[in-house]
């Protein structure tokens, strides 16, 4: 018994001793041995070393774009490391890597970063879906949605994408929400648009059109760095009667509207990002870069949530001077703001101080993209070649839909 409670406080020395190290020396230790190799990769372990507390260091994953010819871009990820309150001292933790997967390299404004959740970031061009750890390096790309639009008819993706992860079903899922309509567009009041959701369910492999109240549901407004995966939910900005946050439950799949504070209108010159601020989700309301300069109309407002779905707990946190902005990137250390100018710098403003200054990094205008991530051995599902498709879900798709037939059905 005695030799036995040994072996069990070995195991748990090392284990204990494991969750303190990085996990570029992790990988390299599972070639050391079969015992070591089966521990790291054991479930046990990975949820351990997930849900770790011992390493406060903010990791950062930066996209960014860099122009190599006319209209031809490289789409870059960075990996940096910050450790203190110099933002200008932040540190690359891995090699910049080329964003793997993507389809295109003549544009830098839609490719988007998504997460992250479980120490998993999804990489998209609103085309194609690359699933990614940036700390293991591992990625997966999704095959491709084979529901289209038939002829004369287009799809916008103005609704991006969600990626999230279901407890319930430990399943990860990835949402999109796109709008149909004739093409070319007429653009007036009455014309027939059509607003659908497809789910990805990667456990399943497979897409679904997910059904819903067409009637009800919300437009979709795209703005720079608002999408947020919060509690379980995945959030949007989106218009009803006035500006709404459409929320998503990857567990329920309900969607449900977040009322924003009463200063939000649909009618104001304001432009918005969400943030998570002390843990409560934080809406920040800032000018847009076409606004005629006002110093009192364009200051920016942070708001704070202090009970999450509550509209009454929004509380005015902070009112700092105006920002005429492309967009806020990052919120770091729960008070650098970091801002992404029209000209590609990269700004930081400290919310306690007011203190604005630059940051050491350059991209092309438009194409910052930043989150924090925790490193986390986290696997990345495979996803399987040959998709079956449930006959069932096909004989509910719109008529506007079609099935590729260059894809199974």
């Amino acid at each position: 018994m005695a030799d036995g409670n040994m072996k069990n406080l070995c195991n748990d020395m090392v284990i204990n001793i494991f969750l303190r190290i990085p996990v570029k020396s992790l990988i390299r230790f599972k070639c050391i041995s079969k015992i070591l190799y089966d521990l790291i990769q054991s479930s046990v372990f990975i949820n351990l070393q997930s849900n770790r507390t011992i390493i406060k260091d903010e990791l950062i994953l930066l996209k960014r774009s860099i122009k190599v010819a006319p209209r031809e871009y490289n789409n870059v990820l960075s990996f940096l490391s910050s450790h203190d309150d110099n933002i200008n001292d932040l540190k690359p933790v891995y090699p910049d890597l080329y964003i793997p997967r993507l389809t295109s390299r003549h544009g830098h404004l839609c490719y988007e970063t998504v997460g992250p959740c479980n120490g998993l970031v999804a990489l998209t061009d609103f085309d194609a879906i690359v699933l990614f750890n940036p700390a293991t390096r591992n990625y997966r790309a999704l095959p491709p949605s084979p529901f289209k639009c038939k002829v004369r008819f287009h799809r916008s993706m103005n609704g991006g994408l969600g990626f999230g992860y279901d407890w319930i079903a430990n399943d990860y899922k990835f949402v999109k929400i796109s709008e149909i309509f004739r093409d070319p567009p007429q653009w007036h009041p009455n014309e027939d648009r059509e607003k659908t959701v497809e789910i990805y369910d990667l456990n399943i492999g497979s897409w679904r059109v997910f059904n819903y109240d067409t009637e009800e549901f919300p437009g979709v407004h795209w703005f720079p760095c608002f999408e947020i995966l919060y509690k379980g939910a995945y959030h949007w900005c989106a218009y009803a009667e006035t500006k709404i946050i459409l929320c998503f439950d990857m567990t329920t799949e309900i969607f449900r509207p977040i009322k924003m504070p009463h200063t939000c209108h649909s009618y104001d010159a304001k432009r918005y990002s969400l943030v998570v601020l002390n843990e409560s989700l934080t809406l920040i309301c800032y000018a847009g870069k076409q606004t005629e300069p006002d110093p009192i109309r364009d200051l920016t407002d942070i708001w704070m949530m202090k009970e999450y779905g509550v509209y009454e707990s929004w509380i005015k946190k902070y009112t700092i001077k105006p920002l005429y902005i492309e967009a806020p990137l990052l919120l770091l250390k729960d008070h650098l703001l970091l801002l992404q100018s029209t000209s590609g710098l990269v700004m930081s403003n400290d919310l306690t101080s007011d203190k604005l200054e630059e940051v050491n990094l350059f991209s092309s205008a438009h194409s910052f993209r930043m989150i924090i991530y925790k490193e986390c051995l986290t696997p990345v599902p495979k996803v399987e070649e040959t998709v079956e498709y449930n006959s069932m879900i096909l004989e509910k798709l719109s008529p506007r839909f079609i099935v590729n037939p260059t894809l199974p059905a």
